[in-house]
């Protein structure tokens, strides 16, 4: 009978490990208080790990964060993960970074995103894009990027036809939700689809697309409907944890489908916006 992939892949990571911290299976089963031959059988892939025991091998091989999540991962668990809080002093270089990406994407509309949608930078081009369409207000207090376009008080009112990229966006984030098992993620889900905006039938719709990391929307500009391309960038670690890697950051960028569309007046020089940090 063959060996499971998610066994064979753990088996892989804990021999790694081992071998790293030059530590034989006795070694490794005595500090552990298991046996040598359960150590060997994880190894080998005939046993499968449980996830006390996997945290408790991270435990003893000092393992960080990420090379714990690999573990985790590796067994066919869902990863550990600590939110990181962006304005820490420690991470300024990247605050300044992302400020350079979104800054080198106008005049095309780009927010910054972590793991939870809320924006964290947005550029020149973002702000002056929705300002025609949104009052100040509104603007300046939009704090979540799916709450913004699925609101018909915010990006709702000025995006039409995509009611499956709706649905999709959801089903997305449902299953964020139910793998994790996270509150914050299942409340967002639930204050999403009491959205005007979303059709009765999103969890059907979705069930038949794929989601995508860009998807084609219509939008008002002066009067006419233009075709975007919404394009979703991530920023995250090296390796099998990328996607799950804290600070989780998304580079959301709107591009016309048109290239000879002119959006040079959306950079205006007296734009301003609490998260317009340029």
């Amino acid at each position: 009978m063959s060996v499971p992939i998610a066994q064979q892949a753990f088996g892989r990571f804990l021999k790694f490990w081992r071998g790293l911290h030059q530590l034989n299976q006795e070694e490794l089963a005595f500090r552990l208080g298991s046996s040598p031959r359960h150590i060997s059988r994880l190894e080998n892939g005939s046993s499968r790990p449980s996830e006390v025991i996997i945290k408790e091998i991270s435990q003893v091989l000092g393992l960080g964060e990420r090379d714990s999540n690999h573990l985790l991962m590796s067994a066919g668990f869902a990863p550990d993960i600590k939110k990181v809080d962006f304005n820490a002093p420690q991470l300024k270089w990247l605050r300044k970074a992302m400020m350079l990406n979104l800054k080198a994407l106008d005049p095309h509309p780009t927010a910054l995103l972590d793991s939870s949608t809320n924006i964290l930078m947005v550029n020149k081009a973002w702000v002056g894009f929705y300002s025609k369409h949104i009052s100040t207000d509104i603007l300046n207090n939009v704090n979540n990027l799916y709450d913004f376009l699925f609101s018909r008080q915010g990006a709702g009112n000025s995006i039409s036809g995509w009611e499956n990229t709706l649905s999709v966006i959801l089903m997305s984030l449902q299953q964020n939700a139910l793998f994790s098992d996270n509150e914050d993620e299942y409340a967002l889900v639930n204050r999403l689809i009491s959205h005007p905006n979303v059709p009765e039938d999103w969890q059907q719709r979705a069930a038949k697309l794929e989601p995508m990391a860009s998807f084609q929307t219509q939008v008002s500009i002066d009067g006419a409907l233009k075709r975007f391309y919404s394009v979703s960038s991530t920023v995250g670690a090296l390796g099998p944890t990328a996607y799950a890697s804290e600070p989780q950051l998304t580079i959301n960028t709107l591009l016309p489908e048109d290239e000879d569309l002119d959006l040079s007046n959306f950079i205006e020089h007296n734009i301003k916006h609490p998260k317009l940090l340029y």
